[in-house]
């Protein structure tokens, strides 16, 4: 009898142990070679999702790649390429017989664990909650809603990590980029990034019309997860838009503190904050930095037509 394909989670250990060599390889280079590893029949190795966008076995072991990347067990020293780190193989003398995804969440908050916590910003939660509903027991529609929210947590916290990675000149026209995709700056503005040198505390200007008779000044922070920005940073922002601006966007790849948000409720300049979880997931809904892999349907009876 043929063994069932492995999970998702049961294609993290084989990943890691293709790659235990140190080899930085493309995951077109590594997916046949896991394939092999786990025995998987030429039948198997065949088969497609049933949207027949993709293999069945090269997506369980793109999930597990950005899972395991996720938690710092590899890394992606270049587009496509992928190595083990020293948490990777830690990962594989702890657990040499398969691991699961509560097992990796769970050493991500010991602090003395070198896997690091699955969440990139504070806001960001795992897809999968502590106690959540058997699939049985959720309706078909309920069951591919859940499957996208995973998807859009996973893509949220991979955006922030890239973000995070990029020098801060990438981060700023990334923030203009998504400000424009957003209707700032209407059918006619422009949006740019100002001198790094000598941004006076502004680092994107976005013009609402052609004359520049309206702006939108942005500030962008791209820091660290645990990173804070505190109310002195957001009095510096208020500060240089003195004279130039009755408002002004915040945006970090961090958090912001309690005090920094009362600030800004409290100061007469209108200042709008927005965090790590809310700029990845407004970089989801407007298309910035993603692109869309697949598209569903759900259907149903057109009563219409039968009447």
């Amino acid at each position: 009898m043929t063994a069932d394909m492995p999970s998702w989670e049961g294609f993290m250990i084989p990943t890691l142990r293709v790659l235990s060599d140190g080899v930085v390889r493309h995951w077109r280079e590594f997916q046949p070679l896991i394939a092999d590893l786990v025995g998987l029949t030429d039948e198997q190795k065949k088969e497609m999702l049933p949207s027949g966008s993709q293999l069945k076995y090269e997506n369980r072991i793109g999930w597990g790649v950005s899972f395991l990347t996720n938690v710092g067990a590899l890394d992606r020293p270049k587009r496509g390429h992928y190595e083990i780190t020293d948490a990777g193989r830690q990962l594989l003398r702890d657990f040499p017989d398969g691991i699961k995804e509560r097992d990796v969440r769970e050493l991500g908050e010991d602090p003395n664990s070198p896997i690091r916590v699955y969440e990139k910003t504070e806001r960001v939660k795992p897809a999968v909650p502590t106690v959540h509903e058997s699939a049985d027991s959720m309706t078909p529609i309920e069951q591919v809603q859940q499957g996208i929210e995973r998807i859009h947590d996973e893509v949220a916290a991979a955006l922030i990590a890239r973000l995070q990675g990029k020098e801060p000149g990438f981060f700023e026209q990334a923030v203009v980029d998504l400000l424009l995709a957003m209707g700032y700056g209407g059918t006619t503005g422009k949006g740019t990034v100002t001198q790094l040198s000598n941004d006076g505390g502004i680092d994107g200007v976005i013009d609402q019309d052609v004359l520049g008779l309206s702006r939108v000044y942005v500030q962008a922070k791209r820091y660290a997860s645990d990173n804070v920005v505190h109310r002195p940073d957001v009095q510096g922002f208020v500060g240089a838009l003195s004279g130039k601006a009755s408002s002004g966007i915040f945006i970090t790849t961090s958090r912001f503190s309690d005090g920094a948000r009362a600030y800004a409720d409290a100061v007469p300049t209108r200042i709008i904050l927005i965090d790590g979880d809310r700029l990845a997931r407004l970089m989801i809904r407007y298309g910035v930095g993603v692109q869309v892999r697949e598209t569903f349907k759900s259907i149903e009876i057109d009563e219409d037509f039968f009447s």
